[in-house]
C-alpha cells in the first residue's frame, strides 16, 4: 500500500471561498459575519471535485490513500481574530469529514486548527478533540506562524504550545508542522515561507529540550525539512556546539520528514542524509508546485517516481517510507486501516 501523509483539499467548490471572502469582507467592515449555514454544497459537487483532481491523480501515479486536510494557504489565521478562525477552521474540517466519508478508501482526515495570533492555544482544543473524536481525523496541521509571517508566537519548544500537545500526546496523535499564506512581502508563501518554516522549526526543537517534557509528542517536517537535510552537518555542528546530544539521539525518535521535494537529487540527498525510519511519502499533490518538470516530461509532484527510481534504497527501505512509518507515526490510520482488513 502507498500512504501520502500530505494532501491538502486545493480543489474545493469555489463556494467555500466565495463563503470565506464574505466572512473577511464583514470582518473589516464591522459587518454581521455570514452563517456557516449559508454555505451550501451538495456531495454531487464535493465528489466531482475529488473525483476529476485528487482521485484521478492518485490513481493515475499508484497512491492508495492520502491523510487530507484543508488547504494551507487558505488557513489565514493571521485574518480577524478567534471568532473568525473557529469559524473557518469549523467550516473547512467539516468539508474535509464529508470527503472522507464519500471516499473512505482513498482519504482520512487531518486537522486545521483555528488558531489566531496572541490567542491562548488552549482554545484550539474543542476543534481538535471533534475531529479526532467524532470525525476519525489521524493528525493536525500545526501553524508555528498565525501571523503570516512575521513571527509573533513563542518558538514550538515554549510552553505557551504545550497545551496542544498535552492533547495530541492524550490522542497520540501527530502534527504536520505547517504554515500558511505570508502576508510579509519578504516572503513568497510557498518558494519561502513554507520552507522557512520547515527550518525554522526543526531548529527551535534543536535549541531545546522539548522531547524530555514530551517523549511521545510527533511532528512531521514536510517539503523535505526545508534547509534541514542540506545542512545536516551544520545542524549537527550547532547540537555539539549547545552541548546538546547527538541529532539522533536529540530528535529523531519525535521528528520526521515527508518527501515533498520535487526532483531526483533532492530525494537522493534526503534518503542518503536522513534515515529511512524517518521519511514518510508524501506529495501535496496539485498544491504548491503543479507543472510539468520539462526535463523529465512528469508532473514535479509525482513524488512516487522519484522513489521508484532511487537506487539506493531497496525493497523493503521504500516499503517503509511508502507505507510502514506512516502507519507507525499515525497510529490512527493505521488503526482505521486494519479495522477496514488492510
Amino acid at each position: 500500500m502507498i500512504i501520502d501523509v500530505h494532501g491538502h483539499y486545493t480543489t474545493a467548490p469555489k463556494a467555500l471561498e466565495e463563503w470565506r471572502n464574505r466572512q473577511v469582507a464583514a470582518y473589516g467592515s464591522g459587518a454581521a459575519a455570514p452563517s456557516p449555514a449559508e454555505l451550501r454544497i451538495s456531495d454531487d459537487e464535493l465528489r466531482e471535485s475529488i473525483e476529476t483532481n485528487q482521485l484521478a491523480k492518485m490513481r493515475e501515479r499508484g497512491s492508495d490513500v492520502t491523510v487530507f486536510s484543508p488547504r494551507a494557504s487558505f488557513m489565514a489565521h493571521h485574518i480577524g481574530d478567534f471568532g473568525v478562525s473557529s469559524a473557518w477552521a469549523g467550516i473547512c474540517n467539516e468539508l474535509i469529514h464529508r470527503v472522507c466519508q464519500l471516499f473512505p478508501d482513498h482519504f482520512i482526515g487531518a486537522a486545521m486548527l483555528p488558531q489566531s495570533p496572541g490567542v491562548d492555544p488552549r482554545t484550539c482544543l474543542p476543534e481538535l478533540d471533534r475531529c479526532v473524536r467524532e470525525f476519525g481525523f489521524v493528525g493536525i496541521n500545526l501553524n508555528p506562524d498565525p501571523s503570516g509571517g512575521h513571527w509573533t508566537s513563542p518558538p514550538l519548544s515554549d510552553r505557551h504550545w504545550y497545551p496542544i500537545y498535552e492533547k495530541m500526546c492524550e490522542l497520540d496523535i501527530p502534527a504536520m508542522i505547517h504554515v500558511s499564506t505570508s502576508c510579509n512581502a519578504c516572503f513568497h508563501t510557498t518558494g519561502a515561507h513554507y520552507l522557512n518554516a520547515d527550518t525554522t522549526a526543526f531548529m527551535q526543537c534543536l535549541t531545546s529540550d522539548l522531547f524530555k517534557d514530551f517523549p511521545n509528542l510527533r511532528f512531521l517536517i514536510p517539503h523535505g525539512g526545508g534547509a534541514v537535510p542540506y545542512h545536516w552537518g551544520r545542524f549537527r555542528g550547532l547540537a555539539q556546539e549547545l552541548k546538546k546530544p547527538p541529532l539522533a539521539e536529540h530528535l529523531l525518535d519525535n521528528i520526521y520528514f515527508d518527501t515533498c521535494v520535487y526532483h531526483q537529487p533532492g530525494i537522493d540527498l534526503l534518503t542518503q542524509v536522513i534515515p529511512v525510519r524517518n521519511i514518510l511519502f508524501a506529495s501535496e499533490m496539485i498544491g504548491a508546485v503543479r507543472g510539468i518538470d520539462p526535463e523529465t516530461g512528469h508532473h514535479y509532484d509525482d513524488t512516487r517516481r522519484y522513489i521508484d527510481s532511487s537506487t539506493q534504497l531497496d525493497f523493503s527501505q521504500k516499503a517503509m517510507i511508502f507505507e510502514g512509518n506512516a502507519r507507525r507515526v499515525f497510529p490512527r490510520l493505521d488503526a482505521a486501516l486494519k479495522a477496514r482488513g488492510r
